[in-house]
């Protein structure tokens, strides 16, 4: 299969290209940079030049490919305040693939996430639907990210093999400078390694190579219109990730209020906070898929998150 990945430079991108490299498919990666592009052919990859802004390009890159899972994200954008024109430059080029792919019964694979699913309590591959009166109800930005994953959803009824792939906060691994690296960076700068409350709230998570090899049965196999969760622990206790992250830094483990969780984790409290708990029992039913990575604890353990200053 001829499969066009966005975002395939990034974290989860240069997992997922050499999965699907290694399952005998021809790739092509989107490239903004020349160090992307750089990148994708090391990795044995074809590079197509442009961004999630060159509608038209992706439009030409979409029609010449047999499926496509697309990864990218402005998150420079989002993570500064203008979650907005991330999510509106996002579902411009869903729009664009699922008009490339129409008719087609090719696949078209999008990464979603699991955060604030069904808070408090175990989320499925059900929930958070827009048919579902549990799902959660986002101001601009979000809502509109959460919309696109259901227009991709809708797509099925144009004869497109869509999925929305939802991932845990933490796609965890070596090298990864995502959530964990950014708590491991706080509490080098704190001096403390805290959690917020009693630190008794949870996060799923997914080693990455782990959440690459979903992407790749995905993309052979999901069935048209199916949501997907790629949780391979449903629910680490946060404060469980201080501790480890307190011991290998030699610091105090400590909880950190609620009320001055903003000032100690800045960005990162609202998201540390969550008790967002996911399940993948169905997405593991439906394509046979069993994690075999280490989980985030004991990734931790192994030391890589604190060999340098995170970044």
């Amino acid at each position: 299969m001829r499969v066009l990945v966005t975002g395939a430079s990034g974290w989860i991108g240069s997992a997922v290209v050499p999965e699907l490299l290694g399952a005998g498919h021809q790739v092509i990666g989107l490239a903004r940079s020349d160090d992307s592009a750089v990148a994708l052919i090391a990795a044995g990859a074809e590079v197509h030049r442009g961004s999630l802004d060159d509608l038209d390009s992706l439009r030409s890159a979409a029609d010449e490919s047999d499926g496509v899972i697309h990864l990218a994200f402005k998150h420079d954008l989002a993570f500064t305040g203008n979650f907005q024109a991330a999510a509106d430059a996002d579902r411009r080029a869903v729009e664009v693939f699922g008009e490339a792919l129409a008719g087609s019964d090719h696949p078209l694979v999008i990464a979603s996430g699991t955060l604030g699913l069904a808070p408090g309590r175990v989320a499925t591959e059900l929930d958070g639907h827009y048919d579902d009166p549990s799902a959660p109800i986002f101001d601009e930005g979000p809502s509109i990210r959460w919309a696109t994953a259901e227009y991709v959803l809708s797509l099925a009824s144009r004869g497109v093999r869509s999925s929305v792939m939802r991932l845990p906060p933490t796609n965890h691994g070596d090298g990864d400078h995502g959530f964990i690296a950014t708590i491991v960076a706080i509490a080098r700068d704190k001096g403390v390694s805290g959690y917020i409350g009693d630190g008794s709230n949870r996060w799923p998570t997914v080693h990455r190579l782990d959440s690459a090899r979903l992407f790749h049965l995905a993309l052979e196999g999901a069935p048209t219109g199916s949501t997907l969760h790629a949780v391979a622990e449903e629910g680490v206790p946060i404060r469980d990730v201080a501790e480890v992250i307190g011991r290998h830094l030699d610091l105090p483990v400590v909880s950190i209020s609620p009320e001055d969780a903003d000032q100690h984790f800045t960005w990162l409290a609202r998201f540390l906070a969550a008790d967002s708990p996911a399940s993948s029992a169905r997405t593991r039913e439906m394509l046979g898929w069993q994690p075999t990575q280490p989980g985030l604890i004991d990734d931790l353990e192994q030391g890589h998150y604190f060999d340098k200053p995170s970044a």
